[in-house]
Parts: C-alpha cells; sequence; structure tokens
C-alpha cells in the first residue's frame, strides 16, 4: 500500500496544477478541481499516518532504482504527521480564497495564476516532508521558491513586488547556501541519502562534521526565520493577499523546521552545536515577540509572533532529547493551524474593517460577534491559556527543559514564559482596540487624519475665482506652485492607497468595507474548531508525537525503512 499511496502528495497536486491550467477559462471546474485534489491529498495523508503509526517507517524507491542510487521517499510518523497537519490547512485556505475570488473577483487571486500555483506550492512541501535525500529535500525547497514568489506578488503593487523581492533574495540566498553544504557532503561521504548519511557522517572527523551541520543549519534556519536570519519575514508576508499570507505562515517556516529536526536528529545526533542552537532559540523567542508588542498593525504583529513562536520549537530541538523533540513535534502540529488560523482571520478584520491597524479599528466585536469569537478562540490558543493545546505544547517544551537540567535550559524555560506572556499582551491589545473598545473611541479623527484632511482641502482644485487653479487646468495666480502642489498630494495618496492601507480615511487610502462571505467565514471557523480539537485530541496527538520523538532519537526504524536488514553500504 505504502509503494502505491507514497508518492501522491507529490503526484496528485502537480497533476492537479496541469489540470487546473487546461481549465482556466472554466472558473467553477478550476475550483472544483482544486479543492477536489487537496481533498484527496489529506485522505492519503490521513491513511499514511494510520499505517506508519501501527507499522512504523517504511520508503519507497521511485522509479524502481536500487538505494542509495534512485529518489527514496520515506514516510515515518513525523513526516505522515505533517503532510496530515499541511494538507488540512491547505485545504482550509483554498476554501478560503474560493469564498473571496467568488466574492470579489480574480483582483486578489487570480483563477489562472492562483490555482495552478498553489498546488505546485503543496506538491512542494509534500516533497520536502517526504525526501530521503538531501538533493530531493532540495528541489522540495525549489518548488516552494518557485510557487511562493509567484503567489507573494499578485496584484503586482508596489509593496507586493518589494516583499517579493526580498523574499525571494534571502530564499535564494538560502537555496545557495544548502546546494554548497550538498556538495559538500556528497564530497566527504560520496552519497546524501539520508538514512546512509546517518552511519557515515559519523566517521568523519569532528571539525568536518561541524562545518557540514553549520551549514545546513544555516540555510535552514534562514528557511525556518531563526534569528538572526530572520529578518526578512515581517517585511515579506503582510504584503501578500490574506490566503497567501496564511498559507505562508503556517506551512513554509515549518519546513524549513522540518528540516531542521530531520538533519538533526538523524544526521548530527551527538549535539555539537544544541547549545548554539538554545541561545539561538531564545533569542528568536524574545526578539521576536518584543517586535510583535512593538506593533499597531495586525498581520506585522502576527508576523512577529510568528517569528517568536519558532523559538519554542527550536528550543524542543537543542535539547536533544525525547521528552524535547516530543514537545517540538507537538507544538510544530499546533502552530501549523494557530497561526493559518489567525492570519485569516486578520483577512476576515481587514475586510470588515477596511485595514488591519489596530489604531484605525474599534467596535469589530459589537459589528461581528462571530468574527470576534474567531479571533478570540486561537488567540488565547496562542498565548498559551489552559487548557488549550497552545498551554499543553509550551508545558510539554518547559517540562523538558527543567527535565534537562542544564542552566541554558532553565533560561529557556524562563525565556519561554517570559515570551509567553509577552504573548498575552499583544494579542490583548489587538482585542481590546480593535474588537472591545467602542468606534467612537477609535482614532478616526485624531491629529494625523485632521492633518491629512487639511492638506487635502488645502491642495484640492477650486473654483477659477478665486485665483486657484480650476478643474479643467486654468492657471492660478501662484504660477505653478500650487498645481506641483497639487500632482505631488495626488501621488502622495495614491502611494499611500497601495502601500499603506491602514491610513485614516481623510487620506483617502481606506479600502472600501466589504461584506463577510460565508463561505470564508465558514472555512475560518472550520480551521477555528480544528484548533479547539487539537485541545480535545491533545492526548493522542502528543502519543503520537512522542513515539515519533522516541523514533528520531533511536534513528533505528528511518534507516531500516530505507535498508531493511541489510548492512548500510
Amino acid at each position: 500500500m505504502i509503494e502505491v499511496l507514497a508518492p501522491l502528495p507529490v503526484l496528485l497536486p502537480l497533476l492537479g496544477a496541469a489540470g487546473a491550467l487546461l481549465v482556466s477559462g472554466h472558473p467553477t471546474f478550476q475550483r472544483t478541481l482544486s479543492v477536489t485534489v487537496l481533498s484527496a491529498v489529506l485522505a492519503v495523508s490521513v491513511v499514511l499516518l494510520l499505517v506508519a503509526d501501527a507499522e512504523g517507517a517504511s520508503s519507497v524507491s521511485v522509479g524502481g532504482w536500487p538505494v542509495p542510487l534512485g529518489i527514496v521517499l520515506v514516510v515515518d510518523r513525523l513526516s505522515a504527521l505533517m503532510l496530515v497537519v499541511a494538507s488540512t490547512v491547505a485545504l482550509g485556505v483554498l476554501v478560503f480564497a474560493v469564498g473571496q475570488g467568488a466574492a470579489d473577483g480574480s483582483e486578489e487571486t487570480p483563477l489562472s495564476i492562483f490555482h495552478p500555483t498553489f498546488l505546485v506550492l503543496v506538491a512542494g512541501v509534500g516533497n520536502a516532508f517526504l525526501a530521503g535525500d538531501l538533493f530531493n529535500l532540495y528541489v522540495g525547497f525549489e518548488i516552494l521558491l518557485m510557487a511562493s514568489y509567484v503567489l507573494l506578488t499578485l496584484g503586482g503593487t508596489a509593496a507586493r513586488i518589494r516583499g517579493g523581492i526580498t523574499y525571494v533574495v534571502v530564499s535564494l540566498t538560502s537555496s545557495l547556501v544548502f546546494l554548497a553544504a550538498i556538495g559538500l557532503v556528497y564530497a566527504a561521504t560520496g552519497t546524501v541519502n539520508m538514512a546512509q548519511l546517518a552511519v557515515r557522517l559519523g566517521e568523519l572527523p569532528e571539525g568536518t562534521q561541524v562545518l557540514l551541520q553549520s551549514m545546513l543549519l544555516i540555510a535552514f534556519g534562514i528557511k525556518a526565520a531563526v534569528f538572526p536570519l530572520s529578518a526578512w519575514l515581517p517585511d515579506s508576508y503582510p504584503t501578500a493577499p490574506a490566503p497567501v499570507t496564511a498559507v505562508f505562515a503556517g506551512l513554509l517556516t515549518k519546513v524549513g523546521v522540518y528540516a531542521i529536526i530531520r538533519t538533526q536528529t538523524l544526521l548530527f545526533p551527538g549535539g555539537a552545536l544544541d547549545d548554539v542552537l538554545m541561545w539561538a532559540a531564545l533569542a528568536t523567542m524574545l526578539i521576536g515577540i518584543l517586535g510583535a508588542v512593538a506593533q499597531s498593525d495586525l498581520r506585522r504583529m502576527l508576523s512577529f509572533t510568528l517569528v517568536s513562536h519558532i523559538g519554542y520549537m527550536v528550543f524542543g530541538i537543542a535539547l536533544g532529547t525525547a521528552a524535547g523533540l516530543a514537545g517540538a513535534v507537538f507544538y510544530v502540529a499546533h502552530h501549523i493551524a494557530i497561526q493559518t488560523t489567525l492570519f485569516l482571520v486578520a483577512g476576515l478584520v481587514e475586510r470588515q474593517g477596511g485595514t488591519t491597524s489596530v489604531n484605525r479599528l474599534g467596535g469589530m466585536a459589537r459589528r461581528s460577534p462571530l468574527l470576534a469569537v474567531l479571533f478570540f478562540v486561537p488567540a488565547m490558543n496562542l498565548a498559551g491559556i489552559p487548557p488549550l493545546s497552545g498551554f499543553i505544547g509550551k508545558l510539554g517544551l518547559l517540562q523538558a527543559g527543567v527535565a534537562e537540567g542544564s542552566a541554558a535550559a532553565f533560561t529557556l524555560v524562563a525565556g519561554g514564559v517570559v515570551t509567553s506572556l509577552l504573548t498575552l499582551l499583544a494579542v490583548a491589545r489587538v482585542w481590546t482596540r480593535a474588537f472591545w473598545r467602542s468606534p467612537s473611541q477609535a482614532p478616526a479623527e485624531d491629529t494625523a487624519a485632521a492633518a491629512a484632511a487639511a492638506a487635502a482641502a488645502t491642495l484640492r482644485p477650486r473654483a477659477t475665482g478665486d485665483g486657484a487653479a480650476s478643474s479643467d487646468g486654468e492657471a492660478s495666480p501662484d504660477g505653478g506652485a500650487r498645481t506641483a502642489l497639487q500632482e505631488a498630494w495626488r501621488r502622495h495618496t495614491a502611494v499611500a492607497t497601495a502601500t499603506e492601507p491602514d491610513l485614516p480615511p481623510a487620506a483617502g487610502a481606506v479600502r472600501a468595507l466589504r461584506p463577510l462571505p460565508g463561505t470564508m467565514v465558514g472555512a475560518t471557523a472550520a480551521l477555528v474548531t480544528l484548533t479547539v480539537a487539537l485541545t480535545g485530541l491533545a492526548g493522542p496527538l502528543y502519543g503520537l508525537a512522542d513515539r515519533a520523538a522516541t523514533d528520531l532519537v533511536d534513528r533505528t526504524p528511518y534507516v531500516s525503512s530505507v535498508f531493511g536488514t541489510e548492512e548500510v553500504p
């Protein structure tokens, strides 16, 4: 069964992308095809998880090539769990995008581009999770890069192009480091098969191992947004359409985290750089959450919390124990769902309130009680309020840190507690300002708005009777000065509208308010329900994470799944 099912999480989205291109002239067919393909991927992923949990790790040699010459896809508890969570949130985001496209047309998510590219992105994620060798993992990352750059720049606005350029430059840099590391690994060991590397890397001199490990950590640290390699993320993600930002926040950084987990446990189990990872985790948590507290825009705040909570996952990896890895695996699954949901909610907030700036919002709870609930539940989960899954994941990581007992571990435990409290502060500020306060208290007529209104009134063309420039272009007594000012103001408001959607209404930069379509609300509500279900299913899910962590520490199940009972060459 595994031989048939394992390639499908990669193959089905690629075939679906080709089909979506062929039916691009028929929007209904394209939407139906995309949703059907992702539903099939989810069903296959669930079966793979059940089989992996019951029977252990297994592998498939694509094309029938002997190991390690050919491409190997490995399905174990970790990769299967990641596939299930990733395909679930991807399906939810796609349904959200379908609802948005049906309501607004193709302005934000053009059908001919969005659906095929989105499916290619899902194929890249699946390939990265299943890759049994470093080069195939690199191919998965490159598929992600190609698709994500297209999605990030949808609409072609200046802000999106700028964010896309930043993202692609950083991603290419990471890819170059990764490719160089693969070349060095092959030169040192003669293979890129990870099961074979698990044996051969241990035979290299310690200095060579540290060099290779460092290069791989740098490459994956950039992709996972681990500090100090995370500065690119808050400037790139918030510019994209809501569905794109949501799937990026939920999946792309977690693929980097998955790569760190896989290589650290399988290839470099000695823990030579565990102390470095611990301090990187602490810095990621604290600096990320301090950035979140300082933000007044909902999307940027969520982007900084995304960076911050990557630190929890790196904390569990750095501990290197089964308990730490179990906490990290559980927290990855939890965070994929939570972060995706919150970015979809941010898209609904922008649609309902016209902006994501909390300084311009007010009365959202009274205007849309359902939207308030959809924000409040995952926000509290992100902050780790008992008994939600965020609290369970953080508690598991903190207990693992205490059990490890070193000074660095205790420091990270304290940092984790502080980060959780500051996360609560950040989301509470959004709640009190955007949802709880009355609209009359929102500074819609504050000093900035008044100044903008005054400037608009001053520079607006007036009737020719008072000597000002007329609307048909008559000259004014002060020559071209007023005309130049008018043109400058026109350009300013045009740029502001494109790049600053949270400017006050007087500046002409707030988008027209739009209703909340049922499909978009339904998809978001389904993901909120999923985040609550993670709490109800926390026991079985944590048990699965614990079994996955035991396999990661042991390494034997992974290696045996590729080479069987034969001695590793």
